[in-house]
């Protein structure tokens, strides 16, 4: 079992090593550690690793082709 150190550690070694291909797992391997911290406070450290995860999964997620089509066209309509 990892200690408190170890496992925000974790998040943050899958935080900077997240590319657009492996975000998913990454993603999900951090929740899993995260899901293991036993107080609040842990969470509380591993919060602005999860957020910029979460982010990055987000931007990262492949458009729609509507999508796309809708961000090409800008404000005109």
């Amino acid at each position: 079992m990892l200690s408190s150190a170890a496992k925000l550690a974790e998040i943050r070694r899958l935080y900077y090593a997240a590319t657009r291909r492996t975000i998913q797992a990454d993603l999900a391997r951090a929740l899993d550690v995260l899901k293991s911290m036993s107080s609040e406070e842990e969470r509380e450290r591993a919060a602005v690793y999860m957020d910029g995860l979460a982010q990055m999964r987000s931007d990262w997620k492949p458009r729609s082709r509507a999508r796309q089509e809708k961000a090409g066209r800008g404000d005109g309509g």
